[in-house]
């Protein structure tokens, strides 16, 4: 195989492909992958709504803002408490931050959480702008949970005389282009009981987000990236072996026993030829089941007898007529024997490059019928980002990335096993070495 260049990369991408399913599948159990792609809204509020990829401004002349998230609870906000007579006490909150870039962020959002019995706790917020200015947001009486969106603030907005209060927030007076320099989020809080208390998680919705972006429901996408290699592959490999495999055996069958059973198996074959192969599977995943165990028996059900039983059948008829056979049915060896352990063995230098080679075309069938709305809806995998894409306008809106991330993942996989299956099939077969 070092002989082979191809073979070289093709394994190259098979072993980094692997890496990254068990990485996936280590780091992400399956029920936390399940939660977290089901979850929805309620588990991303932090992250924004149709973000690019971070490292898109490595590449772009125009800085888009980072999203990010702090929290007094893990000590990522600052806070001090001061108590005072009666119970009573001062809690002061901030957080410092660099914004640098060229385009505003998309909101900022407060998530205050307090704890009292019957005085309620009183928050004074306040934002601190580069060239020195300080800017009163709001007082605010603060219940258990509540939640404070700068630029759904009425009276916020009355206070800087424009609609748009994030643009304000974040230029200098008489300007139109964002300020850059360091902002600081001021908060001051007044508890009235003993016990009370309060902590604050400030969110910053910027425009791009993480390694591989975010989609309609605020999951990052890295999540379905991950969670869909192992998918991809343990579909494309169960699905080609077990056709592979099963079809052999059968062909062997057909070819030692002839008679009844080979006219059988070879009008089963021509049957199943004519039958629409993607169409029933569409209707199995509509009427039935979409999971993605049905579908890949089923896959595997309609992928046993294709013309591959034909072209085995041949070989096999030929081979059982060899003289190692005449001896092994000498010395008394039994059907199954010869089969399994003269017949079958003979053939596995077909087997393998074929078996590497539709692999692929397993995966994109998956990917396909994800693309249709008949993948598997628990999973998180690489037709299912496409096919949110698709239904929320990626292509129109410029989403780019969310196409372009799983589509390249399933290029990149079917070229390592093209590549890997080409070699082999010139190793396994003398005539093509010097093709």
């Amino acid at each position: 195989m070092l002989q082979y260049p191809s073979a070289i990369v093709g394994m190259l991408v098979i072993v980094m492909l692997v890496g990254v399913a068990v990485y996936a599948m280590v780091t992400i159990p399956y029920s936390e992958a399940v939660r977290l792609w089901r979850g929805g809204e309620d588990v991303w509020y932090q992250n924004p709504k149709f973000a690019a990829p971070a490292w898109i401004n490595l590449f772009s002349k125009q800085k888009y803002a980072e999203s990010f998230a702090v929290n007094t609870s893990d000590g990522s906000m600052q806070k001090t408490v001061e108590r005072g007579a009666e119970g009573t006490s001062s809690i002061t909150m901030s957080h410092t931050f660099d914004f640098s870039y060229d385009v505003y962020p998309q909101e900022m959002i407060l998530y205050v959480t307090s704890n009292y019995e019957k005085k309620q706790p009183f928050i004074s917020i306040e934002w601190l702008t580069p060239d020195g200015r300080k800017i009163r947001v709001g007082n605010l009486t603060v219940i258990q949970k509540q939640t404070y969106r700068f630029s759904q603030d009425p009276k916020l907005a009355a206070r800087l005389g424009t609609e748009d209060i994030l643009p304000a927030l974040f230029s200098a007076p008489d300007s139109k282009s964002p300020l850059k320099g360091k902002y600081q989020l001021l908060i001051t809080a007044a508890t009235f009981e003993p016990d009370s208390d309060i902590n604050v998680e400030f969110v910053l919705h910027g425009q791009v987000y993480g390694l591989a972006g975010t989609d309609q429901l605020r999951r990052d996408l890295m999540l379905p990236l991950l969670w869909g290699t192992p998918v991809a592959l343990a579909f494309g490999l169960i699905a080609s072996l077990g056709t592979s495999i099963l079809t052999m055996v059968i062909a062997a069958i057909g070819a030692w026993y002839g008679s009844w059973i080979d006219e059988l198996i070879q009008r089963i074959t021509e049957i199943n030829l004519v039958l629409p192969f993607l169409s029933i599977l569409i209707m199995i995943g509509t009427f039935y089941s979409r999971s993605l165990w049905v579908i890949l028996s089923a896959t595997i059900a309609l992928s046993i007898f294709t013309g591959a039983i034909k072209g085995y059948r041949s070989i096999f008829i030929q081979t059982k007529e060899s003289m190692y056979i005449e001896a092994a049915r000498a010395y008394g060896a039994s059907d199954l024997r010869i089969i399994f352990l003269y017949l079958i063995p003979r053939m596995i230098p077909l087997l393998i490059p074929g078996l590497v080679s539709s692999i692929p075309a397993f995966v994109f069938l998956e990917a396909s019928l994800a693309v249709l709305g008949l993948g598997d809806p628990v999973l998180p995998t690489w037709g299912k980002i496409i096919e949110d894409a698709n239904a929320n306008g990626a292509l129109y809106r410029g989403y780019y990335y969310w196409i372009m991330e799983p589509a390249a993942l399933l290029m990149l996989t079917g070229l390592g096993f093209a590549m890997l299956g080409f070699a082999l099939d010139r190793i396994f077969n003398p005539r093509l070495r010097d093709v």
